[in-house]
């Protein structure tokens, strides 16, 4: 009720939204070690806050970039769990070609589940494949080298499971969001964990510490067909978190001083299957040559397997991570700028990002929070955004839809 009510329930559900993002990464952070209190009052604290009716606009405005601010907490604490368990990521090469042998898929974004897996199938022969947003595993040395078995990425994004799933001759285990319904024809060699899953497919309970018995996984893999043809070797490299990039950062900031590099794009963000993402395909494949592209999370899908080259022995398209791997390239940022001495909103740098679900909403307001402006967001704009809302958020942070690729492109390098 009021003039601004429509204001207030769109930051409402952003809020709601945002606060689901990092519950997700406040759970992965808990699973492998890293808790802070203050994460768990904020979230105790903003869920009350949606039932009161005393909070005006300017209250709701602050209160989503409180949630921006909590989640580079919950972030940190993630990265921190990963870095400190499998070490700081490492660029790695990833085969995208199968091998001959029983096969695992596992998919997700649950790293700790699937080192539970690697270490549960050690001396089975059977190979482990990556899917969906854990391609970044691969990065973490601690887990190549004691788990040999983790071989190469099987497929793209979680919105083409119902083929890349269909076509897998293993089993295959989902561990976190996203799952798509699954179809009759692969559902029986498809496991799920922990709060994912359907109702006809087999949920493994958790046991000590969380980690489940995957012996029936382990079965359903030895009974199935496995790959039993070699095909063309491809490969692409991940592992380019903050510590391989900032180890060469003298490198970076010399070929950016001498005009070699005249700008850095971040290009990723959330994937889904709406018509029009294909934009990010076609701007990064526009992305003039003396230009570096970092990506994340799995809207990186649209473009990984592109070869872009290098500058200066520095290859131009870097995988930075997985979604919450925002954390790493908000360091980078930060360091660079450092380094320019000058403000991360004067680096020669533009950020190009595609939202789906709440993590995405999350690390929205986290850079907000941060004060990042420029950004362009597409493929559309959340619909839980008001006009008044986005009004006031293009006026404060120059927030913008995207255009074309080109329009974008000529703007960003201007």
């Amino acid at each position: 009720v009021g003039k601004d009510a429509v204001d207030i329930f769109s930051l409402k559900l952003t809020v709601l939204y945002g606060i689901k993002g990092v519950a997700s990464y406040t759970f992965h952070a808990y699973e492998i070690g890293q808790e802070d209190e203050s994460v768990y009052c904020f979230i105790y604290r903003a869920l009350e806050a949606l039932n009161r009716q005393n909070l005006n606009l300017d209250d709701w405005v602050k209160l989503a970039l409180e949630v921006g601010a909590i989640n580079l907490r919950a972030m940190e604490l993630l990265d921190a769990g990963h870095t400190h368990t499998y070490g700081h990521p490492i660029p790695t090469t990833v085969p995208l070609n199968p091998k001959p042998g029983k096969a695992i898929l596992v998919s997700g974004h649950d790293i700790r589940q699937l080192e539970a897996i690697l270490k549960q199938t050690v001396g089975t022969d059977i190979t482990v494949y990556t899917h969906g947003e854990l391609l970044p595993a691969h990065g973490y040395p601690q887990l190549k080298q004691t788990y040999p078995h983790l071989y190469g990425h099987y497929g793209t994004a979680w919105q083409n499971q119902t083929k890349d799933f269909a076509k897998f001759p293993g089993a295959i285990v989902v561990t976190t969001n996203c799952l798509m319904p699954p179809h009759d024809h692969y559902s029986n060699k498809l496991f799920s964990i922990g709060p994912v899953g359907y109702p006809h497919l087999t949920n493994l309970p958790g046991g000590d510490q969380g980690i489940p018995d995957y012996t029936p996984v382990i079965q359903k893999a030895l009974s199935l067909p496995g790959f039993t043809e070699t095909s063309p070797r491809r490969s692409v490299t991940v592992g380019f978190a903050r510590n391989a990039v900032l180890s060469v950062a003298d490198t970076v900031i010399e070929a950016v001083k001498q005009g070699k590099i005249r700008h850095f794009f971040l290009v990723g963000g959330c994937d889904g299957a709406k018509p029009g993402r294909t934009y990010y395909t076609e701007f990064v494949e526009k992305v003039p040559d003396d230009c570096v592209v970092l990506t994340l999370a799995c809207g990186k899908f649209r473009f990984f397997d592109r070869d872009l080259g290098e500058i200066a022995g520095i290859p131009r398209l870097m995988d930075v991570g997985q979604c919450n791997d925002a954390y790493s390239a908000i360091q980078i940022a930060i360091a660079l700028a450092n380094a320019f001495e000058m403000d991360v909103n004067e680096l020669p740098l533009s950020m190009i990002l595609s939202w789906y679900e709440q993590k995405a909403v999350a690390i929205l307001l986290t850079l907000l929070h941060l004060g990042i402006k420029d950004i362009r967001l597409g493929p559309t704009l959340p619909a839980f955004i008001s006009p008044n809302v986005f009004k006031y958020l293009s006026e404060t942070y120059h927030l913008q839809p995207i255009t074309t690729p080109e329009q974008d492109l000529a703007a960003c390098l201007s």
